[in-house]
């Protein structure tokens, strides 16, 4: 491990420990690695923005002999520069136009790829035989009755989650009580949600602490006494 390795592995470990002392109050070595991060995190995107996109889609197509090809980059570039002028209030109005564009283009995608990503994906996987053909398990006696079951469980979450959200008519009676079978649905999966965001964090929190421990604390004492 060289000179440049060790100090890099120290400021880690440092602004490491830095963040985790939120843990007890909030102080200035938290707010200095925040503001650190912030700022390396800015910094980082803005090379990789220009290494990456305006120059080899922007700058070097343009330095090349010019064609109908260099119209696809002149006109987003001017868009681009147009969003710019919201830095100055007088032509400001002008950053209007690109961003609105820019609006509309994202709706529109984001509408077919929710569309075509989730809504028809969720639809189709509703639409479920109660006696499948699938074959899932090697126990012939499973086989019988896993499809069945986690088909009718996946059929009747659906319906009656769909009720609960339906307020044209008042929770009562045969629609009341579906509806509240439908927020033990609805519940179930916040809690699925919640414990698979637990378990990311924790994975995270698992990952600092063996940097902490192993290649840190471990790997700086073993340097030590080499």
């Amino acid at each position: 491990m060289g000179l440049g390795q060790i100090i890099g592995l120290w400021i880690a470990a440092g602004l490491t420990l830095m963040i985790f002392s939120f843990l007890y109050k909030d102080n200035p070595f938290y707010k200095f690695a925040e503001h650190v991060y912030v700022g390396v995190s800015a910094a980082y995107a803005t090379f990789y923005f220009w290494d990456y996109v305006a120059m080899p889609k922007v700058v070097h197509p343009l330095m090349q002999p010019f064609s109908a090809r260099h119209w696809l980059i002149i006109i987003p570039s001017i868009f681009g520069l147009m969003m710019l002028t919201r830095w100055f209030p007088k032509i400001s109005w002008v950053s209007r136009w690109p961003i609105a564009i820019s609006v509309g283009v994202g709706s529109g995608l984001a509408i077919v790829q929710g569309m075509q990503g989730y809504v028809i994906p969720q639809i189709q996987s509703t639409l479920l035989p109660l006696f499948g053909s699938s074959v899932t398990f090697n126990n012939p006696l499973t086989n019988l009755w896993s499809n069945p079951i986690n088909n009718l469980i996946i059929i009747i979450g659906t319906i009656t989650t769909i009720i609960y959200f339906y307020f044209s008519k008042e929770h009562k009676g045969f629609i009341g009580g579906t509806a509240k079978v439908g927020i033990v649905f609805i519940m179930v999966a916040f809690g699925a949600s919640f414990g698979y965001t637990v378990m990311a964090r924790i994975s995270l929190l698992i990952g600092r602490i063996s940097f902490l421990i192993d290649d840190w604390f471990i790997g700086s004492i073993m340097k030590i006494f080499q």
